[in-house]
């Protein structure tokens, strides 16, 4: 990956690094310059972020969105939670996702060797080609554990694991999955001395759907915390978003969140205005970095941050960060 990516600090870097980034995407995947090419878009005419065209994210499941050739060191794939063809995510060398992983992990978090990882996350570790394994994975190895377990079912191994490590020097993170961080609290709702419970979202079918809002409540209760942590990532991303607190997403510098009108993908909102969002992941420099999902949305009213606040109707349910207003 070209590492100045993730050394952006200004709006001006950015959109220099984004023309850039659109301009060899162009020439060099084949799938999305078809698809340019179809809107009758001339890239060299292309100067502004939001006259970039964003691929809509379903084309990651039929076809082969790359700009390079096999072999590929990793293929990430989605979940296929309703039996659909599930997304695939050609990944040429998987240092590419381990540099974004350091950076962005330092832009959130701070050092790694500041903290220990604890992984709640059936479903996504029970099959191959996880996304967010792979990083919580990562997350583990740069942290220099011992213990490197995924919990899984095994709540009472996770609930010790937890009083052992009340009284550590290290700060703990808590990564679940929502239907089996609800699973825990209700089995061993107590205090927890950590320094981050993070919430992937997604039911997997498990659990009644519910409200972002409900769950953190539900958490903050179980274990007596202040907030709770919500990721947004996907499959078809590189990157990752995080709310830290009050479900207000922040992206890393080489990522950036637009949102557009439903009725017409050219027509950008207004922050605070609900549409659908549309996502640059510069990271993404292998496959696409200009991606049209199906999550509604809205900028938080400054425009730095921004609200996950559903899926369009008749969309297919995705594994992270389902959860429906």
């Amino acid at each position: 990956m070209n590492l100045a990516i993730l050394q952006i600090k200004t709006e001006k870097e950015f959109l220099a690094q984004a023309l850039k980034t659109f301009n060899e995407q162009y020439q060099n995947n084949k799938v999305y310059q078809e698809f340019v090419n179809r809107l009758n878009i001339n890239p060299q005419s292309v100067e502004k972020i939001e006259e970039i065209p964003f691929l809509p994210v379903e084309f990651f499941k039929s076809f082969k969105i790359s700009t390079q050739k096999s072999p590929f060191d990793k293929v990430f794939t989605s979940s296929g939670t309703t039996g659909g063809t599930p997304s695939r995510h050609y990944v040429k060398n998987i240092q590419d996702y381990y540099d974004e992983l350091d950076a962005g992990f330092e832009y959130f978090f701070g050092n790694f060797t500041d903290y220990e990882v604890l992984p709640l996350l059936p479903a996504y570790a029970e099959r191959n080609g996880s996304s967010l394994i792979e990083m919580v994975n990562y997350w583990m190895q740069k942290t220099q554990q011992k213990n490197t377990e995924f919990y899984l079912y095994n709540h009472q191994d996770l609930s010790k694991r937890l009083e052992q490590l009340s009284n550590s020097p290290k700060k703990i993170i808590l990564i679940g999955v929502s239907f089996a961080l609800l699973d825990f609290a209700e089995k061993f709702s107590k205090p927890l001395k950590i320094q981050h419970l993070i919430e992937t979202g997604g039911m997997k079918g498990r659990k009644k759907e519910i409200t972002r809002e409900e769950l953190h409540e539900r958490l903050k209760n179980a274990f007596d915390l202040p907030h709770i942590v919500s990721e947004y990532g996907m499959t078809e991303l590189l990157s990752q978003a995080y709310a830290l607190k009050d479900g207000v997403f922040e992206t890393p510098p080489w990522m950036k969140i637009l949102i557009r009108d439903p009725e017409d993908p050219f027509n950008y909102l207004p922050n605070t205005a609900t549409g659908g969002i549309n996502i640059i992941d510069l990271a993404n420099q292998g496959s696409c970095s200009f991606i049209a999902v199906q999550d509604l949305g809205r900028k938080s009213k400054d425009g730095r941050g921004f609200e996950v606040l559903g899926r369009f109707d008749f969309s297919d349910v995705r594994g992270c960060n389902l959860m429906a207003l």
